[in-house]
């Protein structure tokens, strides 16, 4: 199947999964709000489709054995979305496929007490922040779009230190666990 056929398919599927709890995303200051919404409205492609191709091919078997209850349609949709965003942010795909594995358990539909939602378990107020009030945080395209530019930024206001910003990613900076989680699902799961 080539990658625009499975793009095409892959738009007409739906999921519905587990609530997965999440800490609060810290809301950032103004300066950090505007250039995160000037990112996020520039043009994404893929920068060479071959490499995408087998990248995808190699992570959907990685993402098939940790979560084998999504179709192939959906997986080949998260990770086209992952690989776009990751690379159009300058983020790790591997890295922000090991943050949704903590985050969500790539359950698209995961809502935490926090009311954080979606694969990369964004919080409400970015949507009045960074996007549109009717953007909806369960439509994957979104969601990883937000979620990539947002880690991005994270990572630039904490100068690369990425344990900080994983930090700030889940509301949580300074604490080591939730870093952790992440690097060991990077390290036992994603890492090329």
């Amino acid at each position: 199947m080539t990658l625009n056929r499975a793009l095409i398919i892959m738009g007409f599927v739906a999921l519905a999964g587990f609530t997965q709890i999440s800490q609060a995303q810290e809301r950032p200051n103004q300066a950090f709000y505007d250039e995160l919404k000037a990112l996020m409205e520039a043009e994404n492609h893929f920068v060479d489709r071959y490499d995408a191709e087998v990248w995808m091919k190699d992570m959907s078997g990685r993402l098939k054995r940790r979560a084998p209850h999504i179709p192939e349609e959906e997986r080949l949709k998260i990770l086209t979305l992952v690989h776009r965003y990751a690379n159009a942010s300058g983020v790790d795909p591997q890295l922000v496929l090991a943050i949704m594995e903590v985050e969500s358990n790539f359950d698209r539909y995961a809502l935490s007490v926090a009311n954080a939602r979606g694969l990369m378990q964004i919080m409400p107020f970015w949507k009045d922040e960074i996007g549109h009030p009717e953007d909806s945080l369960f439509d994957m395209e979104t969601n990883v779009r937000y979620g990539c530019y947002i880690l991005k930024l994270y990572l630039d206001m904490e100068k690369g230190n990425l344990t900080y910003a994983l930090g700030r990613y889940n509301g949580s900076r300074g604490r080591a666990k939730y870093p952790n989680k992440v690097y060991a699902a990077l390290r036992n799961r994603w890492a090329l």
